[in-house]
């Protein structure tokens, strides 16, 4: 059954949860997106370019334009964008093609 929109202005998500990014603790809320717990945190860009070495972050927010992309869990080339934030995830800043093991 689809909701109203009076009862979504009543909806509470749950508690906040914790993410690391680097290492860092970074809070995040159910539903969220990677990028969009990252942006919350101030971090703009979590990735290089192949080449140049330039930093990137989220961009078009729709997944379609792959400038988001970040090491999650040990996978890289993930879009953060359409990634959804779980409690535990482990954030890395990926560097250049994102082969595992790779970070700045």
């Amino acid at each position: 059954m689809a909701r109203t929109p009076a009862e979504l202005v009543r909806a509470e998500p749950g508690p906040p949860f914790e993410i690391t990014v680097d290492g860092r603790a970074v809070t995040a809320l159910p539903g969220q997106s990677v990028a969009a717990a990252l942006w919350g945190a101030g971090i703009l860009a979590w990735r290089s370019t192949r080449g140049g070495g330039r930093p990137r972050g989220a961009f078009c927010g729709i997944g379609q334009c792959y400038d988001c992309l970040a090491t999650v869990n040990g996978e890289p080339n993930r879009r953060a964008c359409l990634v959804t934030a779980r409690p535990g995830d482990a954030i890395t800043t990926q560097e250049g093609h994102g082969r595992a093991g790779l970070s700045v």
